[in-house]
């Protein structure tokens, strides 16, 4: 089985169009007439991205939000959504529509179509969601400049623990961070005209200020210290590669203030030896960066978008 990196690295000899930004962004792009489309399709694995035993309503939740998270990095409104969902026992599939039908509510996207499929492998839902620009140019991982600050529009770690509670059967309170994430539809949004790269942070804010500083061309150099987080401080460092919390990662021209709620936690700087700097130090690759998928390994002992037992 090839990793990620690799598989994704030969399809960029396919997508070839346009749309697809060289497959280095989380969303197609795609002129329509006179109207600017976001496309992006995320899956979701039972023992990958949920528990197994987990409530099939809050799958469901998940699922559009972390598909409608895509959109807002680009500043888009969604238009629709398409689901593939894998069967299952008739009260499970009954509690997956009601968290769907409550997130579509929730984000406005109605349901356009889909497909539906049986299996005796673990269950894997897929969606497709659709989205317009509200801005144009429609922002990109690509875009940072050398000077701009970097920012991020709120605390980390909160899925983590939030994983972490739900494993131990707690309340719903204390794992509604990692169940029910909230895509950030209104900052990105706001952000769009003003912001040179955004993208949403799911797989960790070191892995995914990595990808945008790469496809960028530049280095980002992040204060630790300034990264707001929501666990103890002695677990900043898990919270910095642990993902799931889909808060939104900008940079901004210099004396740009965020229209939104905000900190800035970084400087962007000419390309060098490292695309990130961690306090003026290249993080270690052996500490990992977040989540990849590897070989079903992982790249961190705390990753991202994944249920570790």
């Amino acid at each position: 089985m090839s990793d990620e990196l690799t598989f994704i690295a030969a399809l960029r000899h396919i997508a070839t169009h346009p749309a697809a930004r060289g497959l280095a962004d989380d969303c197609a792009v795609l002129e329509v007439g006179g109207e600017t489309l976001i496309l992006t399709h995320d899956m979701m694995a039972e023992g990958v991205h949920f528990l197994a035993g987990q409530d099939p309503a809050d799958i469901a939740w998940k699922l559009v939000a972390t598909n409608i998270s895509d959109l807002a990095a680009k500043g888009a409104e969604p238009l629709g959504v398409l689901l593939g969902f894998t069967l299952g026992q008739a009260g499970a599939d009954a509690r997956f529509l009601v968290g769907l039908e409550a997130a579509l509510a929730h984000y406005r996207a109605p349901l356009l179509g889909g497909d539906t499929i049986a299996t005796r492998l673990a269950p894997t839902h897929g969606l497709t969601a659709i989205g317009r620009a509200t801005h144009r140019p429609v922002p990109s991982r690509g875009g940072a400049k050398v000077g701009d600050g970097v920012w991020l529009t709120g605390p980390l770690g909160a899925a983590m623990v939030g994983l972490e509670a739900l494993k131990a059967g707690a309340d719903a309170a204390l794992t509604e961070a990692y169940r029910r994430p909230r895509a950030l539809l209104d900052e990105g949004q706001a952000l769009a005209p003003l912001v040179t790269a955004m993208m949403d942070v799911s797989d960790g804010l070191l892995l995914d200020a990595t990808r945008m500083a790469v496809t960028s061309g530049v280095c980002l150099a992040l204060d630790s210290a300034a990264v707001p987080i929501a666990v103890p401080e002695a677990r900043r460092a898990e919270a910095l590669r642990w993902g799931d919390d889909y808060q939104l990662l900008f940079t901004l021209p210099p004396d740009t203030p965020p229209p939104v709620a905000a900190h800035r936690i970084g400087t962007v700087m000419p390309a060098g030896a490292a695309p990130l700097l961690l306090d003026g130090v290249a993080p270690s690759s052996d500490d990992g960066l977040g989540y990849r998928h590897e070989r079903g390994s992982q790249d961190s002992p705390t990753p991202a978008r994944q249920t570790p037992d």
